[in-house]
């Protein structure tokens, strides 16, 4: 059991999703491209707040570092937020993905006749 107050290490799915694309994206993963990346990934029109809310969460948990770029004149003179992957960030997917694959190996095979 968890330690109150204590962050855990594990991943939602939002936020695998969006921790992926900005580690895909690399020095582009900003919000528009991050938002278009997990759009197309998924199938699935991703809003502000459901692109945000991971992304906020995971710069508070420290997986994420959110670094403003220069403004410019197409944006009205303000400023793109970039955002990369931290190494805590890095270790949150390996870890994911490990329990993802132990609880994978350990279910049954899925129906294939399922509707």
């Amino acid at each position: 059991m968890r330690e109150k107050g204590k962050i855990s290490p594990l991943l939602t799915r939002a936020e695998e999703i969006v921790l992926l694309a900005v580690r895909q994206l690399n020095d582009q993963a900003y919000g528009v491209m991050i938002r278009g990346f997990v759009s197309e990934a998924t199938g699935y029109a991703w809003s502000i707040g459901a692109l945000y809310a991971p992304l906020y969460r995971l710069e508070r948990k420290g997986f994420v570092r959110a670094q403003a770029g220069e403004p410019t004149p197409a944006r009205g003179g303000r400023r793109k937020v970039y955002y990369s992957l931290t190494p805590d960030g890095a270790q949150a997917l390996m870890l994911i993905q490990r329990v993802q694959s132990a609880l994978w190996a350990k279910l049954k095979p899925l129906p294939t006749d399922v509707t």
